[in-house]
């Protein structure tokens, strides 16, 4: 049996002003953007690489909805974004103007950091350490 998670749905407030951010500042990918109705869309983003899953960007459709954006998982770490290069993936997103709330620091699994997306999830960069 093979398996694995295609797409991670992250509500937003604007498919819009996501895509700008995940495009332009993440550098991410941007897979699809497909017109399903005069509300809603069908959009992927996902890191430049070899990965297979991708984020839905999902615009709140209500009141309810719109109270998660940026705020998925409590406060914790929602998303964890590995490099193969630290330093460089660090040092292009702060002149991105990107937010980090946790300063880099050396860990038994690797080299981590955590920043802010554009509505305030939080997501871990990472550069695992060499497998010994």
């Amino acid at each position: 049996m093979k398996q694995f998670i295609a797409h991670i749905a992250l509500v937003v407030r604007d498919y819009d002003e996501a895509i700008e951010f995940y495009t332009g500042k993440l550098e991410f990918i941007l897979e699809e953007d497909t017109i399903l109705s005069e509300t809603k869309r069908w959009v992927l983003v996902r890191p430049p690489g070899y990965g297979h899953c991708s984020l839905l960007l999902a615009k709140a459709a209500n009141s309810e909805q719109e109270n998660t954006v940026g705020n998925q998982t409590g406060g914790r770490v929602f998303l964890f974004l590995f490099t193969d290069n630290f330093e460089r993936d660090y040092e292009n997103m702060l002149r991105k103007g990107i937010q980090f709330v946790r300063s880099p620091s050396k860990e038994e699994y690797g080299t981590v950091a955590v920043f802010e997306d554009l509505y305030g999830n939080l997501w871990d960069l990472i550069e695992p350490s060499a497998k010994k």
